[in-house]
């Protein structure tokens, strides 16, 4: 590894995107600090290349210091790997037993914990980026179109940038869910039935759910009206909205407050044909006025996210549950119904009971008319090397029809 480049403090540009900086050749370097969850610049940062062992750049990372790649691009890549087997080898037995001895709530934040470890470490192995977002490495692939995606059209007058190398193939990971969407048998037969999922919103590929929301028996319009109006709250790539809008509901309104999510849900409903059924709306929650029917399918565990994306799994203290059951019936027409759509793992994990939930519902003025569950068909449901495989493997998926008392 060059030795030409110590360990520097990093520092942000006051009320400007942050800056990393670094010594190289005797001079100091600076490039824009990209990082989708919002993590600090490392302070510590040293050149690393194609002579870099996998042992010293797992002790480096470990310690805090980034490794900024100055070597081939799949010779980085192959790195990353090593460190991740590192960072992954712990005796099988070591983590049962471990998962035997704390209650499953520990165990939950716990893993909780090791994951973020893991990518933080992970996260110190960083790539250059040219201010048009092409890479100055050898054999580096053209990721210009997936950065620009990701991070908007390139400024030449923002100059290079530097990020890390897993969050370079989490843009184009998700560059490929965009460009090849997912099917949704819901929706119709191909090619017209695929959703395409932007950076930053969460891909649609618990189908479990939608096809809850695809079966369950539509509330009546109330009286006086021909058709029914619906809200999809939290719509994200609106796949739940052109489901309800392939069932032939005709007025459907979807919130969200993530721009990123409603311009991925516009491009959706626009390629999907249903436009003229559903409208977009930035807010948080409930748009004015009521439906007879109001769907919202929240983040299902009540816990912290170490990410913008992981808020559509993780929400701390249950904020949206909360806030959509309390604002509920004061937008439900007439015999209207509120169906949530939520998974029991957050109770087999021991972050919420069911009788919470069911209190939550009473305390908000709402009954409840039925619940119709689905067992999950996603690989991690029968993942045995799973920590929490146990509470997995007893999930259940429900549609709750919810109704004013």
């Amino acid at each position: 590894m060059p030795n030409s480049s110590p360990p520097v403090t990093t520092e942000a540009a006051p009320s400007e995107q942050p800056v990393i900086r670094w010594t190289e050749a005797g001079e100091e370097r600076s490039a824009l600090w990209r990082s989708e969850r919002g993590a600090p610049p490392p302070k510590r940062v040293v050149l690393a290349d194609d002579t870099t062992t996998a042992d010293t750049a797992y002790r480096l990372a470990c310690e805090g210091t980034a490794l900024l790649w100055r070597g081939d691009f799949h010779n980085a890549r192959q790195l990353l790997q090593a460190l991740a087997r590192r960072a992954d080898n712990v005796p099988a037995r070591k983590r049962k037993k471990a998962a035997q001895v704390v209650p499953v709530a520990d165990a939950f934040h716990q893993h909780r914990l090791a994951q973020s470890q893991r990518a933080r470490m992970l996260g110190m192995l960083l790539i250059p980026f040219n201010a048009d977002h092409s890479i100055p490495l050898r054999r580096a692939p053209d990721v210009k179109t997936a950065c620009t995606e990701a991070w908007g059209p390139a400024d030449a007058a923002a100059g290079a940038s530097v990020a890390s190398l897993r969050e370079l193939l989490g843009i184009t990971s998700a560059h490929e869910w965009r460009r090849k969407g997912v099917e949704i048998a819901a929706l119709g037969e191909p090619p017209h039935n695929r959703i395409h999922p932007h950076y930053g919103v969460f891909s649609p590929v618990r189908g479990e759910y939608i096809q809850l929301v695809a079966t369950a028996h539509l509330p009546k319009p109330p009286p006086g009206q021909t058709s029914l109006v619906a809200f999809d709250i939290g719509t994200g790539t609106g796949v739940l909205s052109a489901v309800l809008a392939r069932r032939g509901i005709r007025q459907i309104v979807a919130t969200d407050q993530d721009p990123r999510a409603l311009a991925c849900a516009r491009e959706n409903i626009a390629q999907l044909g249903v436009s003229e059924q559903v409208q977009l709306v930035q807010a948080d929650l409930f748009p004015e006025g009521q439906a007879s029917l109001v769907v919202c399918n929240p983040p299902w565990l009540p816990a912290r996210p170490s990410s913008p994306i992981e808020r559509a799994v993780y929400d701390e203290g249950g904020r949206m549950l909360q806030g959509f059951l309390k604002g509920l019936t004061a937008h439900l027409a007439p015999k209207g119904e509120g169906w949530l759509i939520l998974s029991n793992l957050a109770e087999h994990l021991g972050l919420r009971s069911r009788a919470e939930l069911l209190e939550a519902f009473e305390r908000n003025g709402l009954r409840v008319i039925s619940r119709i569950d689905a067992k999950p068909q996603h690989p991690k449901a029968s993942d045995a090397a799973d920590p929490l495989a146990d509470a997995r493997s007893r999930e259940v998926t429900s549609l709750w029809r919810l109704a004013a008392i």
